[in-house]
């Protein structure tokens, strides 16, 4: 299993040092969320956070909750080993994918609770991540809503059936209850924020996550 500590919750007055403390405690991914304000109501930004962590050798999994998918794709691919953005977002789904790859990004989609996971049908060979928000996107410290495991379970199979290589992605209330049974319906990357960042055991809760 792969770990993805969600910035979201960390201390931004030490993000380097955050970011640092996480891969230490064995996360091979760091969750950079970012929010536009008109498609989700919050607003984030770490854009000037991220040159600091530039020569951490850490996968840079960036989240954009926009509505403005190319702009915010082009400030944070230098920035970005991954960009995922919303199918609900997209007026041009094949056209933004194409556009994020020509940034010299992976790329990823992510659907909202409320979206249909057939929705994704049409784009499955496109991608190289699938993210289910397991909450509505927009704030941290929400509880696991659990259509997600049954999204979950759906893109395991065709996964399985057709041989695809994206890898699927939960983000949203994810404890070491919720963390299990989405790595059983095929889960593998986990989305952590408000169970890691505030404790002192990282290293602890993290190593948990990566034997699911």
């Amino acid at each position: 299993m792969i770990v993805a500590p969600s910035v979201l919750s960390a201390d931004k007055s030490r993000f380097r040092d955050e970011v640092i403390k996480v891969k230490e405690a064995g996360a091979e991914f760091i969750h950079l969320d970012v929010m536009d304000g008109c498609f989700v109501p919050n607003v984030t930004s770490l854009i000037g956070y991220l040159p600091s962590i530039e020569d951490v050798d850490i996968f840079k999994d960036t989240h954009i909750m926009v509505e403005d998918i190319r702009g915010y794709a082009a400030l944070y691919a230098p920035h970005s080993s991954l960009i995922t953005f919303h199918l609900e977002a997209s007026d041009d789904v094949k056209g933004d994918i194409e556009y994020i790859r020509g940034l010299g990004c992976k790329v990823g989609i992510s659907i909202k609770p409320a979206t249909p996971v057939e929705s994704l049908e049409p784009y499955l060979g496109d991608l190289d991540l699938i993210l289910v928000m397991s909450v509505e996107p927009g704030k941290g410290g929400q509880t696991y809503l659990e259509e997600a495991t049954g999204k979950i379970a759906y893109l395991k199979k065709k996964k399985d059936e057709r041989g695809y290589n994206w890898l699927i992605e939960v983000d949203g209330g994810i404890n070491g209850t919720t963390a299990r049974r989405a790595a059983a319906a095929g889960a593998e990357v986990l989305v952590a924020g408000s169970y890691l960042y505030g404790h002192e055991d990282y290293r602890e809760r993290i190593e948990a996550l990566r034997r699911l």
